[in-house]
């Protein structure tokens, strides 16, 4: 699905910003192919060569609510995220989050990897509690890096690694995936975190930004794990950063381009994703643990947001890792 965003330029004008959900919808809509995405998961992976088929290109202004990493071998351009502009040479990995304004220019490309994937993806094939051992991941912006080619040569052998089992008809294909791409997150965690501070994310915007998304992985990890009972409303987020609640809503909105209900929203179902694999837990209990009152309606809510029941969810997941 795609939306629309309106935004201020300073104008005088409102120019709409389209918001892409995965990266099938993007390039369906830039005209770009896409015979290589597997729209029915959750993770892409593929080399922009086979994408671009002339350079340069210059893409559109979108916001995408997807992660994004991308492994430059060989290639020139540059990319933008909200107001900041970075190069992009040989060498170059990057990777941007959810919410952001995004845009990016390739001047040339030979080899450069591109791997998408959803904040679901990371909690059912990574880890439940990817943030807490990743938090770099919830960083508002984090500049690219330049690595040197035998330290780049390591993340190549992962990528690959990770292309050849996502074109696979292995039906392990995701779980070996997530745990190969757990391996580009602990040499990220290495390689680009040494020196890199977290607190300093820029004006106090985006501290608000950093803090409320910190706290919603928390509480969201609290409650799925039975430490707290009630999930927490705008005005509890808001009362953590001695806001008010309409402020706190207004810099959320207008700096990630969806509401703290959207995030909620979207939290709640990934919590959800990920529990229902715990063949373990009754559909009963996760809903009591995400804060509603039956399960019909835990039923009901999560339908309307995948299309799915949770029945039908858990099935589906047993046969695709049986």
């Amino acid at each position: 699905m795609i939306n629309t965003l309106a935004i201020n330029t300073g104008m005088k004008q409102t120019e709409k910003i389209l918001i892409f959900n995965n990266l099938f919808d993007q390039y369906t809509h830039m005209g770009l192919p896409v015979d290589q995405i597997d729209e029915k998961t959750d993770f892409t992976i593929h080399n922009l060569l086979d994408i671009h088929g002339s350079v340069p290109y210059k893409s559109i202004v979108y916001r995408a609510n997807f992660f994004s990493f991308v492994f430059v071998k060989n290639a020139t351009g540059k990319y933008t995220t909200d107001d900041k502009i970075f190069e992009t040479k040989p060498g170059t990995v990057y990777f941007t989050n959810p919410g952001h304004y995004k845009s990016f220019h390739w001047d040339q490309i030979k080899d450069i990897y591109l791997i998408t994937l959803s904040e679901s993806f990371l909690k059912e094939n990574v880890h439940p509690d990817i943030f807490e051992e990743f938090p770099f991941l919830l960083a508002e912006t984090v500049p690219p890096r330049v690595l040197t080619p035998d330290i780049f040569a390591e993340f190549e052998q992962l990528y690959q690694l990770i292309c050849k089992e996502y074109f696979s008809n292995s039906p392990y294909r995701n779980r070996m995936i997530g745990n190969l791409f757990v391996v580009i997150l602990l040499k990220i965690k290495e390689y680009f975190w040494e020196d890199y501070n977290p607190i300093y994310e820029g004006d106090r915007s985006s501290q608000i930004v950093k803090n409320f998304k910190m706290l919603l992985e928390k509480h969201y990890r609290d409650v799925s794990g039975g430490a707290v009972q009630n999930v927490f409303r705008v005005q509890d987020y808001a009362d953590s950063q001695s806001l008010h609640p309409n402020y706190l809503s207004n810099v959320i909105k207008s700096k990630t381009g969806k509401s703290i209900g959207t995030w909620i929203t979207e939290k709640t179902i990934a919590e959800a994703r990920a529990m229902l694999q715990n063949s373990s837990v009754s559909i009963k209990e996760i809903a009591y643990k995400l804060g509603f009152s039956e399960s019909t309606h835990f039923s009901s809510y999560f339908k309307k947001h995948t299309d799915l029941s949770p029945v039908l969810f858990r099935k589906q997941h047993k046969i695709s890792v049986s």
